[in-house]
């Protein structure tokens, strides 16, 4: 592949290591081919707040999508290059979803360019934890308020996590909303499941559509480990994944490498580029 060749990673369960983290040699590897001129950067659910911290030891030259999409953001620049927003009637409808199955959710907003995360209460364990890592360890800012209040234009992602009867009802109905997208999967870490609700404009497909057409890429490899990673690899000419990712993710990849806890995504690359 050429120089104008994009190499874009999902991080949970792909190019992090289980704990989760940037390995040494991870980082070695991807920063040493960055200066030799490799176009590298990453896709993932998480938001600014967790991702740009775990990835911090990387030398990220490309702009990288995150919460699968909804945001493209420049790394060196700081700055967000686009976000896709919810109309405010169908965050209304993704509301009400969520309150007639008696689900609570948190709720995301871009306003002048700062991410805030809204939420009326804490009802489960899980979703505690979920707040408390990112107001602890990321800073994020949390505001507690009646949602519905607040869901207005600059609305981007609604997210939750629970076991799997309680949140299925809930994606059902979301998934009648023409104006949204949503992504239902179980998170590696801590065995629960995760709904989350965006704008149908708003994918990893779409993301990395607009980097290819934006930065001029002729081809794209993307690495990828689980089902929201599929949308990307439907974009991508190259599609890779690690040797721990679900088997439907294998069936659509054209390459299985490594696994996350052995650094498959940087050794490939540097099979590749060495």
């Amino acid at each position: 592949m050429g120089n104008r060749t994009l190499y874009i990673s999902d991080l949970d369960g792909t190019l992090l290591s289980p704990e989760p983290a940037v390995t040494e040699k991870t980082a070695e590897i991807i920063n040493g081919l960055t200066a030799k001129g490799m176009n590298f950067t990453f896709a993932t659910a998480r938001s600014i707040y967790s991702a740009i911290p775990i990835t911090a030891a990387l030398d990220i030259n490309v702009p990288c999508i995150l919460m699968n999409g909804v945001s493209i953001y420049d790394i060196k620049n700081e700055c967000y290059i686009k976000n896709e927003f919810i109309e405010p009637a169908d965050s209304a409808a993704v509301l009400s979803a969520f309150a007639r199955n008696g689900v609570q959710c948190f709720m995301y907003r871009i306003d002048n360019g700062i991410l805030t995360c809204y939420y009326s209460e804490l009802t489960s364990k899980v979703m505690r934890s979920f707040a408390e890592v990112r107001k602890n360890n990321y800073k994020k800012p949390f505001v507690q308020c009646r949602l519905e209040d607040h869901a207005d234009e600059y609305t981007v992602y609604f997210t939750t996590t629970g076991p799997y009867e309680e949140l299925y009802p809930v994606k059902e109905e979301v998934g009648k909303i023409a104006g949204v997208d949503h992504a239902f999967y179980l998170d590696v870490y801590n065995n629960s499941w995760y709904l989350e609700v965006f704008s149908h404009r708003a994918s990893k497909s779409n993301g990395l559509a607009f980097l290819r057409e934006r930065y001029g890429f002729d081809e794209i490899a993307a690495f990828g480990d689980n089902l929201n990673d599929l949308p990307m690899f439907a974009q991508a000419d190259l599609k890779i994944a690690v040797g721990n990712a679900r088997e439907e993710v294998k069936e659509a990849a054209d390459i299985i490498i490594g696994t996350n806890s052995e650094d498959g995504v940087a050794n490939w690359l540097k099979s590749q580029m060495t």
